[in-house]
């Protein structure tokens, strides 16, 4: 009995005309979102009415932290790209590792 589930698969989801990349094979999975642009569209939640303030961080852990401890039950590694160059991967260690490109591109989509 195997103790991982191994998949092989490619997929494109198109969302709001973006291409959004799956690939998978084995154990390791590559999530590839065209831009900083994106995934910022992605990650935003639903829109909040004018002159209503935001509603405060909920308490509990991190979704990043839940993402990397699933893949790690799973005995995945989920690599997730924007614009091809890896962002965060999750799964090979105890916490998430954030790359170079994913602070820079998070600092430079602040500028846009």
């Amino acid at each position: 009995m195997p103790s991982t589930l191994e998949i092989e698969a490619q997929l494109v989801i198109n969302w709001n005309g973006h291409a959004l990349q799956l690939a998978a094979a084995g154990t390791y999975l590559i999530l590839n979102i065209p831009s900083q642009q994106v995934l910022d569209l992605l990650t935003a939640g639903p829109p909040t009415p004018p002159g209503v303030p935001k509603p405060a961080k909920p308490p509990g852990p991190d979704p990043m932290q839940q993402i990397n401890d699933l893949a790690r039950q799973l005995g995945w590694v989920l690599d997730l790209r924007v614009g091809g160059k890896t962002y965060v991967t999750f799964g090979v260690q105890r916490t998430p590792k954030i790359t170079l490109n994913a602070v820079l591109g998070k600092i430079g989509s602040f500028f846009r």
